[in-house]
């Protein structure tokens, strides 16, 4: 706390003159702490639930004939998790694999012929564990890796037959993703290798050339709390040689294999829609200590990959120095969201975004943004197409008409407007000057991006023959699909949008009982659809459907993995904080007798609004299904607790001073929701606790210190000190030392002596999530000691920011039910005192 002494207001220096004191002395009793303790288990119902196999992910082919079933291990063992991890410039591989550390393990697939409902096993490599399937473009082949203790391999399949077969190549490097990649005409994979000449990694033991050294030069470097950033010479050569590969084209008909270019650090590929142009972005010196790989010095070039071609690189595009100095809440200057024109094919044509105030949101401008446009071959200068006058957010090209959609968003109203315009000019694609275009464009969308009542919904879309996303139109309109949020919850809905008039006409909405949602349309006029079909106890299932009620056609059969939680009743709740600002919570009760009163878990994340109306707005539905998985609050209804879940903790005010409130409207609407309890007469307000994740932990040890509202509190993977996150929390745009007194006001950690209700705090000791370091709890804990609170802390080995592990997530659940049981359910201690 000695050098944070200089950042706090005056009046509250003495007190952390004691508050770090206290510190110091908690640090050195901490040895008396509790003896290490082995992995637990929480009670068997819990155990049960938690080891059900869920159902499998399911995707359908671009063509909509066909659906992947994949089935997932959901936990791996600790000993999986606690493989050697190499965490560098923002990026968490595994060296051994030249692969991402501990990626999601796939062991199973299965394909289901949509028209006929025929299921096909796909017999899958061992040992070792796949990626989920990529399909090729037309539907006929889908892409997958296959990982091993030491390598990943690329694997290809047949999609009629389900046959697969392993391509003859060298080891993917798939240490920043994207290691491989279909091409647009299905027959060709673009793969990231490891280079065959690379050599052995740097050594690690070497003794340093010199002392680390970083230099400000006078330059304004704002930057949110990254982790696993690089520190040293060491760092760079060892990331370096990890993150580079080779890109090569495979033909998977005939094994052929064609490198292209020199090994280097690529950061994205995308081939053009006619295949002849790759557009490729790499990694160059200088990295930083400061950002993140993704915003290192990055050149961005177009490849021409024909085979008479004079040279490889075709075009530059851009080359963008380190990303370092953006300012907090802006965009970095030059190129960026640099993407091939979807509706495109023999003309292909590049479009990206480029900030007209510097990407700096203070700075008034009329416009902040404009869209530019290149053609193939590249030898004609850019054209500026439209502006937008907020900040540009979106680019969806529809398919067949030479229009696009574009969005912008205004961040101080919170508000987001959709335009329709044309680039194009008879002949010549994309040459038409934004003048013209912005006089033309017709105003779509124009809305707060949180008013769910009036989200009109999204506009749906397919894939091209070339595997490019284009929105759909059939007959002069295009399909609007959305969650159709209503006072009552939500109701998923099909609407069509004439582009000619912009009427909207609704075709389809979930009825009442089920919550069923569109996935994609089987037919142009979307007279056939398929559903996902969900209810409180019955997890999605897909099914074929005609759009206007007729009949319907089962095509999966996946069943409840929790059969024994059928019992709990579920239900949509709405009430009031005392300033009339509407709230609304998911009320879970366990089976209990007539008339008993539960203990109440209250289990919530704050989220940030401009204005009253919208932040009252209902969220969820009482019809979908619920899932009872990981490391899931829920799961302590077993144990007998009723549970308010996704309480809605609003904080409403201007963007710039909005957390100047955050502490009052926190304990307005946590008291809310236990009074709504009560009332309903489902709790006993004296045996109420409060939990959160995350920002939902920060929430918690706040209503901790500031109310007595609840007996306990169970604080998961929170940040408590926010002089440790000085350039800006969640949506805070203030510094520390542009708002001192509120980021010494909301920081629980600068107000541990009065938390006076037992704490349990859980934390990875991996996370890397921005601001929440694991010290973060570790010195909550220690200043929760220094002052003789009840707190205790579990630290969870190789855990990132979520919890992965079995036997973590078991632990989790061990240490959450004996929590409440003894502080909550059969408290020691009498009732709080108001």
């Amino acid at each position: 706390m000695g050098r944070s002494l200089s950042f706090v207001h005056a009046s509250r220096r003495a007190s952390f003159v004691v508050l770090a004191t206290a510190c110091c002395t908690a640090l050195i009793v901490a040895a008396h702490a509790h003896a290490q303790e082995g992995y637990r288990l929480p009670p068997r119902e819990i155990v049960d639930i938690i080891d059900a196999p869920p159902p499998p992910t399911v995707s359908l082919d671009p063509t909509g004939t066909t659906l992947a079933l994949a089935t997932y291990l959901p936990m791996p063992s600790i000993e999986q998790l606690a493989r050697p991890m190499t965490a560098l410039a923002g990026v968490r591989m595994d060296a051994a694999r030249n692969g991402r550390h501990n990626p999601t393990r796939y062991v199973g697939l299965a394909l289901v012929d949509v028209a006929t409902g025929e299921r096909r096993e796909v017999e899958l490599p061992t040992p070792g564990f796949v990626s989920s399937p990529s399909w090729s473009p037309d539907g006929t082949r889908f892409g997958f890796t296959h990982t091993l203790p030491t390598s990943i391999e690329a694997w290809v399949g047949d999609t009629a037959g389900g046959s697969v077969r392993k391509l003859d190549t060298a080891p993917l490097n798939d240490s920043l993703g994207g290691a491989m990649s279909w091409m647009p005409d299905s027959r060709h994979l673009l793969l990231r290798l490891v280079p065959a000449d690379r050599g052995a990694a740097p050594d690690a033991e070497a003794p340093p050339a010199g002392p680390v050294i970083q230099d400000t030069a006078g330059r304004v470097s704002m930057n949110r709390t990254y982790q696993d950033l690089l520190e040293d010479p060491e760092d760079e050569a060892l990331f370096e040689h990890l993150a580079t590969s080779q890109l090569a084209l495979v033909d998977v008909e005939t094994g052929a294999l064609r490198p292209l270019g020199t090994p280097s650090v690529y950061r994205g590929t995308d081939a053009s829609p006619s295949g002849r142009w790759l557009l490729v972005s790499r990694v160059e010196h200088p990295y930083s200590y400061q950002v993140p790989y993704y915003r290192f010095p990055t050149v961005t070039e177009v490849w021409d990959l024909s085979p008479d071609a004079d040279t490889l690189v075709a075009h530059e595009v851009a080359r963008l120095p380190v990303q370092d100095e953006v300012p907090i809440g802006g965009v970095a200057t030059g190129p960026r969201s640099i993407d091939w024109r979807d509706d495109l094919i023999d003309t292909p044509m590049l479009t990206w975004v480029e900030a007209l105030d510097d990407g700096d949101p203070k700075t008034e401008v009329p416009h902040r943004d404009r869209l530019m446009a290149q053609r193939a071959p590249f030898d004609g200068l850019p054209i500026e197409v439209f502006r937008t006058e907020q900040r540009f957010s979106g680019l969806s090209w529809l398919d067949g008409t030479g229009q696009a959609l574009i969005t912008d968003y205004d961040r101080d109203r919170r508000w987001t407007r959709t335009w329709i315009f044309s680039p194009d000019v008879p002949g010549r694609p994309g040459e038409r000057r934004w003048a013209d275009a912005g006089k033309e464009a017709r105003l779509v969308f124009d809305r707060s991006v949180n008013d769910r009542y009036a989200d009109p919904g999204s506009p749906m879309s397919h894939r091209t023959p070339q595997g490019r996303s284009v929105v759909t139109v059939h007959d002069g309109s295009i399909y609007l699909r959305g969650s159709g949020a209503t006072p009552e919850g939500d109701h998923p809905f099909l609407s069509s949008l004439e582009l000619g008039t912009l009427r909207v006409t609704p075709l389809w909405k979930s009825a009442d009982g089920a919550y069923e949602t569109v996935t994609e349309l089987l037919t142009d006029d979307a007279s056939m659809l398929l559903l996902s079909h969900e209810t409180p106890t019955a997890p999605p299932n897909w099914f074929v459907a005609e759009r206007g009620g007729g009949a319907r056609r089962q095509l999966t059969a996946f069943v409840n993995p929790a059969p024994s939680m059928v019992a709990v009743t579920k239900e949509l709740v709405t009430y009031e904080r005392p300033d009339g600002v509407a709230l609304s919570a998911t009320l879970y009760v366990p089976p209990h007798e007539p008339g008993e009163r539960l203990p109440l878990l209250v289990w919530a994340y704050p989220r940030e609004f401009n204005d009253a109306a919208t932040a009252g707005q209902v969220r969820g539905s009482p019809y979908r299904y619920t899932r009872y998985s990981g490391s899931s609050h829920l799961l302590l209804l077993t144990q007998g607790y009723a549970i308010m879940d996704s309480a809605t903790m609003p904080i409403i005010g201007d963007p710039e001073s909005m957390n100047d409130g955050f502490l009052e409207q926190i304990v307005a609407a946590a008291q809310a929701a236990v009074d709504e309890a009560d009332r309903r007469g489902v709790a006993d307000p004296l045996r109420t606790a409060v939990g959160g994740h995350s920002y939902g932990a920060f929430m918690t040890a706040n209503l901790l210190a500031h109310s007595d509202i609840f007996r306990a509190g169970i604080a998961r993977s929170g940040a408590y000190n926010r002089t440790l996150t000085p350039f800006g929390f969640q949506s805070e745009r203030r510094t520390l030392w542009e708002a001192t007194d509120t980021y010494v006001e909301v920081s629980p950690f600068l107000h541990a002596d009065t938390i006076n209700e037992p704490i349990l705090l859980v934390h990875g000791q991996d996370d890397n999530n921005s601001g929440t370091y694991p010290i973060q709890s570790e010195r909550l804990y220690h200043a929760l000691r220094g002052h003789g609170a009840t707190a205790r802390l579990v630290m969870l080995p190789h855990e990132s920011h979520g919890y992965r592990a079995r036997e973590s997530i078991l632990h989790v659940h061990a240490e959450q039910v004996e929590w409440l049981d003894k502080h909550v359910k059969n408290p020691e201690q009498g009732p709080p005192q108001p």
